[in-house]
């Protein structure tokens, strides 16, 4: 098998593997907490951050009042908006950072991270785990962060499949929220 081939169905076999065990309470207290914010606001940095860019992305196109941090268009946080952080490893500073001015808000801060025992995961009052395996014999297919940033992305397509139902959304709904003018 070439090595696209070989990367490819190890990226969904790790992440098959590893959403299997991501806490189904957690999910379901984070689908809560967005419901209840009055601002979903989230941040990340680097590839992960793109993935909960795009997180971002899709809860407005369901209707919820979604920003990325470092837009223009964002917000200030208050103590009702829910502040979403992800970083795999749970140390990036800037991450880290935000959650504890967040925490200094009042605002209720949520991390996705692979690193439950991080300095993250320590100051925020919600932790869901994405149980990335530590080594694998084929990591070398998938460098560096790239488990976790495919496994998020994942796991938040599921989180938006999910509330989609709940909302009674569908696609044509979704997209007279999409952007018109690309």
């Amino acid at each position: 098998m070439d090595r696209l081939g070989k990367t490819t169905e190890y990226l969904l076999e790790e992440a098959r593997s590893t959403l299997s065990r991501v806490d189904e309470d957690a999910i379901d207290q984070l689908l809560h907490e967005i419901d209840e914010a009055r601002h979903v606001v989230i941040f990340g940095r680097g590839r992960s951050g793109r993935v909960a860019q795009a997180f971002a992305i899709r809860l407005g196109h369901l209707g919820y009042r979604a920003f990325f941090v470092g837009e223009t268009s964002t917000p200030p946080v208050r103590e009702n908006d829910l502040v979403l952080l992800v970083s795999g490893s749970g140390e990036t500073f800037s991450v880290t950072l935000t959650g504890k001015i967040a925490n200094d808000m009042d605002a209720p801060v949520v991390a996705i991270t692979a690193s439950p025992q991080s300095e993250l995961a320590r100051t925020s009052d919600h932790v869901v785990h994405v149980p990335i395996q530590k080594e694998t014999k084929d990591a070398k297919l998938a460098p560096l962060g790239t488990r976790f940033e495919f496994t998020a992305s994942l796991l938040f397509d599921g989180i938006i499949a999910e509330l989609m139902h709940r909302l009674g959304e569908d696609e044509e709904s979704m997209s007279r929220r999409h952007a018109t003018l690309e």
